[in-house]
This record gives C-alpha cells, structure tokens and sequence, in this order.
C-alpha cells in the first residue's frame, strides 16, 4: 500500500511479525536505486538487480556495503542524471 494518496485508499494496511535472528539484515529503501537509468541499454537497474545486489553483500560490513552500494550505482548511473533521491538503510540485528 503507498502512504499517499491511492486509488486503494480504502484498503486497510497490513501488520505482519517477523521473527527475527541475531546477525539478519534489515533493508529500508527507496525506489530512487532500483528506477536509476544507465548501464549500456538506458535501462532502469531494477528491482531483480537491486535485491540480487543486496543478497551478494548482506554477510559483508555495513561500511563495505555502503562503498559497494555507492560504486555500483555511480558504475550503473554511468554519465545519466540521478533522476530520484534514493535511501537505501541497512541494519545487522
């Protein structure tokens, strides 16, 4: 469900528990990563990409994840304008 105005506006939100375990990964992103145009075809670089992207380096130091996720996006976003903001937040439980 979006948090502004829908269409659905008159669907009610969904709660959903998760149990979690020491060491899991937690990630709250925006789409800004995920619609960036580049790469050799001016393709969006996608929600399969982006979370094939996070399962690649969810086991490594948030630090290095943040180096790898800035690298990726500058190599894929190549001499294209960022056309959204993006947040991408990790948290190691």
């Amino acid at each position: 469900m979006p948090i502004g105005i829908s269409a659905r506006y008159d669907k009610p939100f969904s709660n959903h528990k998760i149990q979690l375990q020491k060491n899991d990964m937690l990630y709250i992103f925006s789409d800004g990563y995920m619609d960036q145009f580049g790469g050799e075809h001016k393709k969006k670089f996608g929600a399969r990409r982006f979370r094939e992207l996070l399962l690649e380096i969810h086991h490594k130091q948030l630090g290095e994840q943040k180096n790898i996720l800035e690298e990726s996006f500058a190599g894929w976003k190549g001499k294209y304008d960022q056309i959204d903001d993006i947040l991408v937040m990790g948290i190691r439980v």
